[in-house]
């Protein structure tokens, strides 16, 4: 074996002849052949991006990285002798390293691998943002040999392949990304700190524990070389992980629905001011509203932020029977959206309820078995009685309809307000806000909540494997073993540490270029 400063020598050796067959000046010397790249990445291209939002804006962040990095660097911030000290930013100006033109004067910052958000050698430029700015930045970088532009999703993709980010820390950042809401952020942030990535990995090593075990026992039981208790302390492992998983499936959709949105859908008969309703949520005509029975022929959605959490609410078509094809097929989407509902709101006539209370409540009961029929099946935490038009009661009734159908068993809660006049909004609000973080929870409480499907199939699969370990135990060790490898391979797919290739591509799509 050669000794060690032979080895960097004939490295050094292979990397010159490579500079100079390429033609490139001393300059593109590559300070990453010695930076310590992680094993993979030390032969990938050089990737550019613009990692700022696009459009005119003060300040735009083009990112680097990769083994030629500190090349770019070189030669287009006019450091001939020595690079920036680490994560300190330098005001240079950016020039093109072909015609020599200053492109503009900003920040330069350079962050060597292994210690950068991708491992590798990498720059930022932190450039005026205007387009022109930024084209001229870009098309400079892509001139330069072994640079190219980023793919979408490319730099964290990167990261992940250096072990700088697990596959659920990942999926949190894409999600922080396109956080739209207060809970949102709460929850992506809580899952790319690692949170969830933790959790799973904690159940995955002690899977690899009790597969260790039972293969050991198979391998070396009729030896006696192994100790008394082995199989069943396997056994207890086993029941309680398979415990934990299974109450960590039963979240009842809440971060995959707070991830998406909590789907809403405005229901009840023609002329309840539904519509109305839609449009004094989202301060704007988003519905037509007319005093003509069956205006809404088709569903009407909006997005809006209620307290923080994302909610898909959807006008709906007044239920009744009709004669016209249109209005019978609007009728048809709106009770598929209320089957398909998080969260119904039930919108009620108040000028049509009589005075006595308890007739009130009936009519109220009929109303809510019209659009929900199978109501006693349904949590009552997934529907609100909205009593609208108040502003035309006398005020005595009103106070009594307020005072008593809260109290009347059997009705969900219910909130008297006017569209019109907008009293009684702010209690509706408070209730629907509470019956939002019901559906979502608090993302920063408890332990860290399901937010992807895959996660949830992966899981699932994972219990199924576990079960097959317990009912071939007894019968046959070798068919029960298997189980708890499949298991581990469940985790491994979400956690990107076993069988992962083949999802990357689904979940790095949907980053944006530059991250």
């Amino acid at each position: 074996m050669l000794p060690l400063l032979c080895i960097c020598r004939e490295i050094r050796k292979i990397a010159v002849h490579t500079h100079r067959k390429s033609g490139l000046p001393a300059l593109y010397q590559l300070a990453s052949t010695f930076s310590g790249a992680p094993a993979g990445l030390a032969d990938a291209d050089t990737i550019f991006a613009l990692s700022s939002g696009h459009g005119k804006c003060g300040v735009a962040v083009v990112r680097i990285s990769g083994p030629a990095s500190s090349m770019a660097l070189r030669c287009m911030a006019g450091l001939r002798r020595h690079l920036p000290s680490p994560r300190t930013a330098l005001l240079r100006s950016i020039t093109d390293p072909s015609s020599k033109e200053i492109l503009d004067r900003g920040l330069v910052l350079w962050f060597p691998g292994p210690h950068s958000f991708t491992g590798e050698d990498s720059v930022e430029f932190h450039i005026h943002g205007g387009p022109a700015v930024i084209t001229a930045v870009l098309q400079a970088l892509g001139s330069m040999p072994g640079m190219r532009p980023a793919e979408a999703g490319e730099f964290t993709r990167r990261a992940f392949q250096a072990g700088k980010l697990g596959l659920t820390e990942v999926e949190g950042l894409g999600d922080l990304i396109h956080a739209e809401t207060e809970a949102q952020r709460r929850q992506a942030l809580r899952q790319m700190s690692g949170d969830l990535q933790r959790l799973y990995q904690d159940w995955s090593h002690r899977l690899k524990r009790c597969l260790a075990h039972v293969e050991a026992f198979i391998d070396f039981s009729e030896d006696e070389l192994i100790e008394d208790g082995v199989l069943e302390r396997v056994d207890s492992s086993v029941v309680s992980l398979q415990a934990e998983i299974e109450r960590h499936l039963k979240d009842e959709r809440r971060g995959e629905r707070l991830r998406s949105g909590v789907h809403v859908v405005i229901a009840g008969a023609t002329n309840a001011g539904k519509s109305s309703l839609l449009n004094t949520l989202c301060q704007r005509p988003a519905a037509i509203v007319s005093s003509i029975a069956g205006t809404t022929r088709d569903v009407v959605e909006t997005v809006l932020d209620i307290g923080g959490f994302p909610v898909l609410l959807s006008d709906t078509a007044g239920l009744r029977d009709s004669t016209d094809l249109i209005e019978q097929e609007g009728v048809r989407r709106a009770r598929e959206r209320v089957q398909q509902a998080d969260l119904t709101l039930v919108v009620v006539d108040s000028v049509l309820l009589p005075c006595e209370v308890q007739k009130a409540a009936d009519i109220l009961q009929e109303n809510l078995t019209s659009v929900l029929p199978d109501l006693k099946q349904t949590n009552k935490d997934r529907c609100l009685l909205v009593l609208n038009k108040t502003d035309l009661l006398p005020e005595a009734h009103r106070r009594e309809l307020e005072r008593e159908l809260n109290e009347v068993s059997g009705l969900p809660p219910v909130c008297l307000l006017s569209c019109q006049t907008h009293e009684g909004l702010q209690d509706f609000l408070s209730v629907f806000h509470s019956r939002l973080k019901i559906l979502c929870g608090d993302p920063l409480s408890g332990a860290p909540t399901l937010t992807q499907a895959r996660h949830r199939a992966h899981l699932q699969q994972c219990v199924v494997a576990l079960a097959q370990y317990q009912k071939l135990r007894d019968t046959d060790l070798a068919l029960a073993a298997d189980g708890v490898r499949l298991a581990l391979t469940s985790l491994g797919r979400i956690t990107g540490k076993l069988g992962a290739e083949e999802i990357l591509d689904i979940i790095f799509k949907d980053f944006c270029i530059g991250k």
